[in-house]
């Protein structure tokens, strides 16, 4: 099977990388839209119209499945893409509910949905959890992790300070979830604020048990041809898709 994946930069590298170690798909074209990211600060209908762009881009290939890894554009423009896309189209807030559940067995766990502004504004996540009966749910919109993660500052006195700066006063929860594809690349860091108390639930293990319970996709793939496009400077896109992937040095 070949697969699509679309981000509005390089965070949407951490669904690869599940995508890669589970052995999914036999090819995987990438397109992250370093242009114009990040989304998470943009109207709706900018989402929307940018979602629809990519839909366009990847009728280019044969893909079988399109798999939206940034959080912004699940939570706005899903409905507008299936509308138009030949191919089926997954975003990464559904499976994000369903890793949750399947992580969190009682109601009363106090789950913390970290995203951007846009992710947060939407109340997608907030939403969702509450119809699954979860009761003690806090939303933070944690936009300045974004192009801290595009910078590559994966610790240190920035992160620190802005982790301090969101979630100072915050109580420990008992869960996160990492409601943006760059955040997993700073899990280990915002883990170790709450004192490793707080389960990290991130899209790329998500969509990893969202494909197999829904589609039935199991690991098949021998090795995987590996596609990378950017809407700008996609040789930096690939530098850090092999530097984060393990890949050759292109």
């Amino acid at each position: 099977m070949r697969v699509g994946v679309f981000d509005s930069g390089i965070g949407g590298l951490t669904v690869v990388k599940s995508l890669l170690e589970h052995r999914l798909f036999d090819e995987i074209v990438y397109y992250g839209d370093t242009a114009r990211v990040p989304y998470g600060v943009k109207d709706r209908n900018t989402i929307i119209r940018y979602a629809l762009e990519a839909v366009e881009f990847f009728k280019n290939f044969d893909i079988d499945l399109l798999i939206v890894a940034c959080n912004t554009v699940s939570a706005y423009a899903l409905d507008e893409m299936r509308a138009q896309a030949p191919f089926d189209v997954v975003g990464v807030v559904e499976p994000g509910i369903l890793a949750a559940k399947n992580a969190l067995a009682n109601s009363d766990s106090e789950v913390l949905v970290l995203g951007t502004k846009a992710t947060v504004g939407s109340g997608a996540y907030q939403q969702l959890l509450t119809t699954h009966g979860y009761r003690n749910v806090e939303a933070k919109a944690t936009g300045l992790f974004v192009p801290i993660v595009e910078e590559g500052l994966f610790e240190g006195e920035v992160l620190e300070s802005t982790m301090h700066h969101y979630f100072a006063g915050c109580k420990a929860p008992d869960a996160v979830i990492l409601g943006c594809t760059h955040f997993p690349l700073i899990a280990g860091a915002i883990s170790n604020y709450f004192g490793d108390k707080a389960l990290m639930i991130h899209s790329g293990e998500a969509i990893v048990e969202y494909l197999e319970a829904h589609y039935g996709i199991q690991e098949s793939a021998a090795n995987t041809e590996m596609k990378f496009f950017a809407s700008e400077n996609p040789d930096g896109l690939r530098q850090v898709a092999a530097q984060w992937l393990g890949l050759p040095t292109p």
